[in-house]
């Protein structure tokens, strides 16, 4: 089984990119993230607050997260029910921000992370796949870009949406999320040792695909 890990902060093109190596080396395309955003709807459906998000600590064995592929598409479960739908909003994602900060939430469901790949050939993204999910990957990519091109492309992203956002507020989010990724105490946001660093920041979407691809074969071959 091959496993492929892409760290990075928010906003580096993760989730792109991933999807273009799982078609080039025929992998599974696995967002860890969408774990951590599974247990943040268990913490909003239970009415606890994100500036009391430890309160989910106790919970955590009320909980069951599964994850699951159909035709390649991850399937999201909490407690038997598919989730997926709604992991994507603004108020999750901030649910997910702390909750992935709290290391009792990450060591339980690590095992999770790495149960997929027993039966799947896998390129995971997320913060600290290739530090401790897999630090034995067989190779790993840490995306990059600065803070003000990550916003700016989140910004767009708003827009196309139709979300009025204004740019200085999403500035302001990435960095705040680039500071607790980096800072907190359980598996910190760095670049594994061996990881090739790639900063996307003057690249477009295809050009960071074809750079990612081309440095994956030579490392893999």
């Amino acid at each position: 089984m091959l496993i492929i890990a892409v760290d990075g902060p928010a906003g580096a093109g993760k989730s792109t990119i991933v999807k273009k190596i799982a078609q080039a080396f025929d992998c599974v395309c696995v967002d860890t993230g969408a774990i951590y955003r599974t247990v943040g709807v268990f913490a909003a459906r239970a009415g606890i607050p994100t500036d009391g998000i430890e309160a989910v600590v106790p919970l955590l064995d009320q909980m069951e997260v599964r994850v699951a592929f159909e035709n390649g598409v991850q399937k999201n479960y909490l407690n038997g029910e598919e989730v997926s739908a709604y992991l994507r909003t603004e108020e999750i994602s901030k649910y997910a921000s702390v909750v992935s900060a709290l290391p009792a939430v990450r060591a339980k469901f690590l095992s999770v992370q790495r149960d997929i790949a027993k039966e799947n050939s896998v390129v995971m993204d997320g913060r600290d796949i290739g530090t401790v999910v897999f630090p034995n990957a067989d190779a790993k990519i840490f995306l990059t870009a600065t803070p003000e091109e990550r916003a700016r492309r989140r910004y767009v992203q708003y827009v196309e949406e139709g979300k009025s956002v204004p740019y200085e507020e999403v500035l302001r989010t990435v960095k705040e999320r680039d500071a607790r990724d980096e800072q907190r105490a359980a598996a910190p946001l760095k670049p594994a040792e061996d990881a090739i660093l790639v900063d996307t920041t003057d690249l477009n979407e295809e050009e960071s695909v074809e750079l990612v691809i081309r440095l994956l074969k030579e490392r893999l071959s």
